[in-house]
């Protein structure tokens, strides 16, 4: 094999490993922490497609650039897609250019939950479903005002529908 090649196949599952480490050097939900809503393994996997498991349960990014929900226009509710609770309405999304839907509220207070998330460049705040506890994305205090919050995400943790 080419020395050139090598290197770049053996550099990028390190690169891989490294980017994830960056972030996340622990689970972000306590395995003892109680939702609602608890279902087994079997029984979420059953419910979710792959895609879906992978981002709330396993706490997973879908690519940024890659959600449908980018250039929904229309008035509706953003529900958790683990269990349909609604988590954002379309009155508090706009177009934050980093690549996934983002909110600058919650449309009921008290329907999403936060915590820490420490990783090697900082902590962030995980946002999750307070009814299932589905990962939904971070926040960040970096959105428009009134609330100077910007809610990024997973257009795959959320289902839309039109009003």
């Amino acid at each position: 094999m080419d020395p050139r090649r090598r290197r770049l196949f053996l550099g990028l599952p390190a690169a891989a490993l490294f980017g994830s480490l960056l972030w996340r050097t622990q689970p972000s939900r306590a395995e003892d922490e109680a939702f609602p809503l608890e279902l087994s393994e079997s029984q979420w996997r059953e419910r979710l497609t792959e895609a879906e498991y992978r981002i709330l349960r396993e706490e997973g990014t879908e690519r940024q650039g890659r959600s449908e929900l980018l250039d929904e226009k229309r008035k509706g509710g953003y529900h958790c897609a683990g269990c349909d609770q609604l988590v954002f309405h379309s009155r508090s999304k706009y177009n934050s250019n980093t690549g996934w839907p983002s909110f600058w509220k919650p449309a009921v207070e008290g329907n999403i939950a936060t915590k820490p998330d420490p990783g090697l460049l900082g902590e962030r705040t995980e946002v999750h479903c307070s009814r299932c506890g589905g990962h939904l994305g971070h926040v960040f205090e970096d959105g428009p005002p009134p609330t100077g919050l910007r809610y990024c995400i997973n257009g795959i943790a959320l289902d839309f529908r039109a009003a």
